[in-house]
């Protein structure tokens, strides 16, 4: 039978808006309501859309709106299930502890563990980014030495406090909204011509269509631009882990729900909206430059170049601060479970689980070392079988919510103050939907079956190892009479 998690909700005792209170399990609600306000804003904006939106275009022309439409569609469901759960329940192990108390302790072993390793092999390749832009502008620095740099700066950042991660990620997330937003209005004006001192010959909404059509590749190109695209939303559901440490969880992430519908529609489908409105999709300034530079080149905007790096620069930043804080948030959880070391488990005299946030970063640095001495063999076999983890995840997050509303109906209804939609019918269109992007990405071959075979080889590999660790714990209890 199921155990239910250690419950690890943040305490309200002390008064709004004070920082580091105490929490029920030694961690403190050091972020601040605008904190997890721009955690969730910025959640949804990862550097893939910057660097990876170019290759859908090319992909699938303007009919790659329809892919993003898509995915951003199966984020809003999975969010809101999760929201669900996670406004009855703030924990720092978010969806790891509700498959725990929901499915069996296999589950919250297992997912837990496979996001872990999702974030600290994101590490790794956000390290390597950076490091790559910081190399351009200071060439004198080795590129590793940048990745080590920029690795020790986040992780001392990280082990400070809790308010130290939420003010970095606050101004980092912040720099990531402002351009986006700036970008999508300064693009729209020009798409309508009424931006002031822009000469484009090419801006304008007949290029959804005039350049072989809005699927200028086929129907089938939008499937190809879900591939492409999906993995650029992982991220959102940071929020709900980092509630557990915030003044008003049930607050946060209730807010952080209900406004993901707009984040995702202004900052993916807004932006990609006016790239390609303002160049045509088969434009080779797209393909050279990137769709964010080309476009924003088109209108004239100088150093478009230099600002996108700064950007991208900031992305990678905020992925890798969010990425060291929500590893180790989850070995933490995983820790006071009885589900990873027990040392996982202790924080700090600032409440800060130390021994966790170095043990993932050591893996992220292991990692590091092989993009750079192995990087076409260990470290590719890391990035592939992490690759499908996202939608394991998002996977296991409905199918815990099935089990999960029956359990809050029962024990706590006053705090199903988040609701899925059409429930169960909307939870179940969604696996469905998630069944279909894995199984295509089996069908697709190439890099895309890989990820699914080897990150399904290694969830076999982790589950198993869950469900032996689960049936000793009951033989455990059975031997002494519990």
């Amino acid at each position: 039978m199921a155990t239910s998690p250690t419950p690890t909700k943040a305490s309200h005792n002390g008064a709004p808006g004070q920082a580091d209170a105490p929490a029920q399990d030694g961690l403190k609600a050091g972020l601040k309501n605008r904190h997890l306000s721009m955690i969730a804003i910025g959640g949804v904006i990862g550097a893939g859309l910057f660097v990876g939106s170019a290759s859908g275009i090319a992909a699938a022309g303007p009919g790659i709106l329809i892919s993003y439409a898509l995915v951003g569609a199966m984020v809003v469901f999975v969010m809101r299930m999760l929201g669900e759960m996670a406004a009855a329940n703030p924990t720092s192990g978010s969806f790891s502890a509700y498959a725990d108390r929901a499915l069996g302790r296999w589950a919250g072993f297992s997912i837990g563990w496979l996001y872990w390793f999702f974030w600290v092999v994101v590490l790794a390749v956000e390290a390597t980014a950076g490091a790559k832009i910081l190399e351009g502008w200071i060439p004198a620095v080795p590129q590793w030495a940048w990745a080590l740099i920029v690795m020790v700066l986040l992780t001392v950042t990280n082990l400070g406090s809790v308010s130290s991660y939420g003010e970095f990620e606050f101004w980092f997330a912040g720099i990531k909204v402002v351009a986006i937003g700036a970008f999508v209005v300064i693009g729209l004006l020009a798409v309508f011509g009424v931006l002031p001192g822009a000469h484009s010959d090419t801006a304008g909404i007949s290029n959804l269509t005039s350049h072989g059509g809005f699927l200028p590749n086929g129907p089938g190109a939008i499937l190809t631009g879900v591939l492409m695209v999906v993995f650029s939303f992982m991220g959102s559901e940071i929020v709900t882990l980092a509630a557990g440490e915030s003044e008003d969880p049930r607050r946060a992430v209730t807010k952080a729900t209900n406004s993901v519908i707009w984040r995702i529609g202004v900052f993916y489908l807004g932006s990609i909206f006016v790239v390609v409105s303002l160049l045509p999709w088969n434009s080779k300034e797209i393909a050279d430059k990137g769709s964010y530079v080309a476009a924003l080149d088109s209108i004239g905007i100088p150093h478009a170049g230099e600002i996108m790096n700064v950007i991208v620069l900031t992305a990678v930043l905020s992925c890798l601060n969010s990425g060291l804080y929500t590893a180790s948030r989850m070995a933490f959880s995983l820790g006071q479970r009885g589900d990873a070391p027990r040392a996982f488990a202790r924080v700090s005299k600032n409440g800060v689980p130390r021994i966790a946030i170095l043990g993932s970063v050591v893996f992220g640095f292991v990692s590091v070392v092989f993009n750079y001495v192995w990087p076409d063999t260990v470290f590719k076999f890391l990035l592939n079988s992490s690759g499908a983890i996202a939608l394991f995840v998002w996977l296991v997050i409905c199918v815990t919510q099935l089990k999960m509303r029956g359990i809050i109906l029962r024990e706590m209804p006053e705090k199903l103050v988040v609701r899925m939609w059409l429930f169960p019918y909307l939870t179940w269109a969604t696996i469905g939907m998630i069944t279909f992007v894995l199984g295509y990405m089996l069908y697709d071959g190439g890099d895309n079956r890989e990820q699914v075979l080897l990150s399904t080889l290694l969830g076999v590999i982790v589950v198993g190892v869950g469900l032996v660790l689960d049936r000793r714990r009951r033989a455990v209890k059975a031997a002494a009479g519990q």
